[in-house]
């Protein structure tokens, strides 16, 4: 009852060994209890161990491969963890492998970017095959932080849009004080203004004298 889920490209194999859990209803040729997996490569040692290594395999490959399509390239997987994988060079990745065993030193191996598509293939196609009838706590994809995608762009990238604003803002500023200042309004001369006029000539305090009687 031993089934072997092989999937195929052109610089790796991935062969995933297993069982169907009987228990849970599964079809023969369904692997339900994963016993063992085997990576090989072209020209390369052969990677092998059991379903935690290849969980951990799964969880560092797949989201940097989704951030370096984005453009933001950086490292997946701590030093303590046993795997992990960051850029090196241009067109180069370093996949680091360590061992469960103190006594076995740490497998770095440098794919290019042929190399890491293929695996992302073949990781991908384990992923989507219905034959394979156990959850795998593989991250979910999700959209990039807002700081990744500011971090990807160059600084003067990244200033350019703060300066441009400061520097429009200074000129309509300057435009503004070379303008000349608007006149000042002339006072109004209406019925008011005569009326106020004519009571000012009068001098206060003195009596106007009475009128002259007429002559006989």
């Amino acid at each position: 009852m031993k089934q072997t889920l092989r999937y195929d490209q052109i610089s790796c194999r991935l062969e995933v060994d297993g069982l169907p859990d009987v228990s849970a209803g599964h079809a023969l040729d369904a692997v339900g209890i994963l016993t063992g997996w085997r990576l090989q490569w072209a020209g390369r040692p052969e990677l092998e161990g059991q379903r935690e290594h290849l969980v951990a395999l799964m969880e560092v490959v797949l989201p940097y491969a989704r951030h370096l399509i984005s453009g933001v390239g950086r490292r997946f997987g701590d030093a303590d963890r046993p795997v992990s994988i960051a850029p090196k060079a241009e067109g180069s990745h370093r996949l680091s492998l360590r061992s469960s065993q103190g006594d076995q030193a740490t497998l770095d191996l440098d794919l290019d970017d042929a190399e890491l598509a293929d695996l992302v293939r073949v990781l991908d196609q384990l992923r989507l095959d219905r034959r394979l009838a156990l959850p795998l706590s593989v991250p979910s994809s999700r959209p990039l932080r807002g700081r990744d995608l500011i971090d990807r762009l160059p600084l003067h990238r990244r200033l350019a849009a703060p300066l441009g604003g400061l520097a429009a803002l200074a000129t309509a500023a300057g435009l503004v004080l070379l303008l000349p200042p608007p006149p000042a309004p002339t006072p109004s001369k209406g019925p008011a203004a005569s009326s106020s006029a004519s009571g000012s000539s009068s001098t206060p305090g003195i009596p106007s004298p009475p009128p002259s009687a007429p002559a006989p």
